[in-house]
């Protein structure tokens, strides 16, 4: 009689986070910032019509880095979860948070579970009104939920990205400045990134109950221009640091 193979459960553990985190890896990054008009986020995906960034409800907005036919079907059930909450409800009791906390727990019983972790990092994103703040919430592979302060990073290379951009962040900046630096952060010294490569999307104040707007390429030609001057809203500082360090990477351009 032969004896089964064992393998010890940390072991099991290591190997399904080290395969998910080469997955992610493999694609390419996504910033996501708040700015004085609301959250913007930035992808860079060259694909016109596999999207990386969608809108989840009035206010929320989603985006995933990995493969993307993983987190493209995670986009489908939270439309479905929000639309039937928001039926059941109201539109007010559909929030981010819990739309994340599902997330989490979803992509926590698969790593656990299942044979193959999913291959995914998603952000949830809500836009604040009087009563609360803008909200951003990582959610890694492995389904570590870290609720982001001012921004947050998704894809490979995160340390880099993380310490470009942070250099540059200023709290309460103008759409355009938050917009160049994430765009400097993802492309890095040694690469340069036009509208072509680029998929953003902002959850807008002022833009009535749907807030999510997509910027076309010819916005986001003007906008990235270089003779281009935006108004200062806030003095630069120094970012406090992310709120987490969770590490991922991909995306529908991947």
């Amino acid at each position: 009689m032969t004896m089964p193979f064992y393998v010890a459960p940390e072991q099991v553990m290591k190997d399904r986070a080290e395969y998910a985190q080469k997955g992610i890896a493999r694609g390419r990054s996504l910033i996501a910032t708040t700015y004085a008009g609301g959250i913007v986020i930035v992808a860079e995906n060259p694909s016109r019509s596999l999207h990386k960034v969608s809108e989840i409800y009035d206010r929320i907005a989603f985006a995933g880095v990995g493969k993307y036919n993983e987190f493209d079907q995670l986009r489908v059930a939270g439309v479905r979860h929000a639309d039937t909450k928001g039926f059941a409800f109201s539109r007010e009791d559909v929030d981010a948070r819990s739309l994340a906390n599902l997330y989490a727990q979803f992509l926590g019983n698969v790593f656990t579970h299942e044979m193959k972790p999913l291959e995914v990092e998603i952000l949830v994103a809500e836009l604040g009104d009087d009563s609360r703040p803008d909200q951003l919430y990582h959610i890694a592979y492995e389904g570590t939920i870290t609720d982001e302060e001012h921004f947050a990073v998704l894809g490979g290379e995160t340390e880099a990205i993380t310490q470009r951009f942070s250099a540059s962040f200023a709290e309460g900046w103008s759409l355009d400045e938050a917009l160049r630096a994430a765009v400097a952060a993802l492309a890095g010294p040694e690469r340069t990134l036009g509208p072509a490569e680029l998929e953003v999307a902002v959850l807008e104040r002022g833009n009535g109950r749907r807030a999510f707007r997509r910027l076309g390429p010819e916005e986001l030609a003007e906008r990235l221009a270089p003779g281009r001057r935006a108004p200062r809203t806030a003095r630069r500082g120094a970012h406090p640091g992310a709120a987490g360090e969770d590490e991922g990477d991909g995306g529908a351009g991947s």
